[in-house]
């Protein structure tokens, strides 16, 4: 007998999965049901509609591949270690990185969730002029270079697509940063 209940965590830890996997088709109450063991009826304990837990999940991916990778970055005392851990993190390939595209593919119909990426992308890019700044660049050169680097981070997440990333990425990513950013 399936439970009747799930955590509400275990509900987004799986969408966010299956909608990084397969995007908005992913996210099929009864087969999610199913996975998790337990009744359809335990979505709407935690959820009112597909709608709010779509906009669950996208809190939940700006916590953690937005505002936690800051956090970790802050952690640190020295700006060239602030930028050596966001590095890491930011060019780590990572399992959930189809959510995005994905994302943005939904936006494409829903005018909420494409202002919340332009929200996203808006902060990131102030994050990493900020860190620049840090770095020794000036406000106009951090925004410019910022913005640079931020294709270029969608550009090899892009192109890593699907491959297995070397376990040299960070030393790689580092050699092709040196050609417009001096650290």
């Amino acid at each position: 007998m399936p439970k009747l209940v799930a955590k509400k965590q275990d509900w987004i830890d799986l969408g966010y999965r299956l909608f990084s996997e397969k995007g908005i088709a992913g996210i099929v109450i009864e087969k999610m049901a199913a996975q998790l063991g337990c009744n359809k009826s335990s979505f709407y304990w935690h959820f009112k509609t597909k709608k709010d837990f779509v906009a669950e999940m996208i809190r939940h991916w700006i916590r953690t591949e937005t505002e936690q990778i800051i956090e970790a970055v802050e952690s640190a005392a020295q700006p060239k270690d602030k930028w050596t851990i966001f590095l890491q993190i930011a060019f780590k390939n990572d399992p959930y990185l189809e959510f995005i595209f994905f994302l943005k593919r939904y936006a494409q119909k829903n005018r909420e969730v494409q202002r919340i990426i332009d929200q996203v992308d808006a902060r990131r890019l102030a994050f990493t002029a900020q860190l620049l700044a840090k770095n020794g660049y000036s406000k106009k050169e951090a925004v410019v270079k910022a913005r640079i680097f931020y294709n270029y981070l969608i550009g090899y997440h892009e192109m890593l697509r699907n491959k297995k990333q070397s376990k040299e990425y960070l030393s790689e990513v580092k050699e092709d940063l040196q050609h417009f950013l001096v650290l």
